[in-house]
């Protein structure tokens, strides 16, 4: 289990620049292939951009060709929380981080094996750290 990071709206407004807060404080999306981590391949460790908690690996990352990054599992079970989203006139499962309820995407199950799902998220929610 995570130990949660609570921090006030004020506070991540004051830490994030404008357009990470809104992806990960507002549920906000980026646009599809014009982003920092979608065709990026190098070996390491995605956290999340606010509270640094790791998220996926390298190892996990794909081609999925939607536009973002995507990832067949993350880093561990616990890293990441699911919840059902409504927005949009869509039924889908949003992710968040596990620690700072960051928004970091959404979860698909048309993923390759092993695990068939394909973790779709913003590179504005993740840091990525080299190994």
């Amino acid at each position: 289990m995570v130990e949660k990071l609570i921090r006030s709206d004020e506070e991540w407004r004051r830490i994030l620049p404008p357009g990470r807060y809104h992806v990960l404080f507002e549920n906000g999306t980026e646009p599809a292939y014009n982003n920092e981590y979608d065709e990026f391949w190098e070996a390491g460790t995605y956290v999340c951009y606010a509270c640094d908690l790791p998220l996926f690996s390298s190892k996990a990352k794909f081609h999925s060709g939607s536009g973002w990054p995507s990832f067949f599992q993350p880093i561990s079970p616990d890293a990441v929380e699911e919840h059902e989203d409504r927005t949009l006139g869509m039924r889908r499962t949003a992710v968040a981080c596990a620690r700072c309820d960051g928004h970091l995407g959404h979860v698909f199950d048309d993923g390759p094996p092993p695990t068939g799902l394909r973790y779709c998220m913003n590179s504005a929610s993740l840091k990525f750290v080299p190994e």
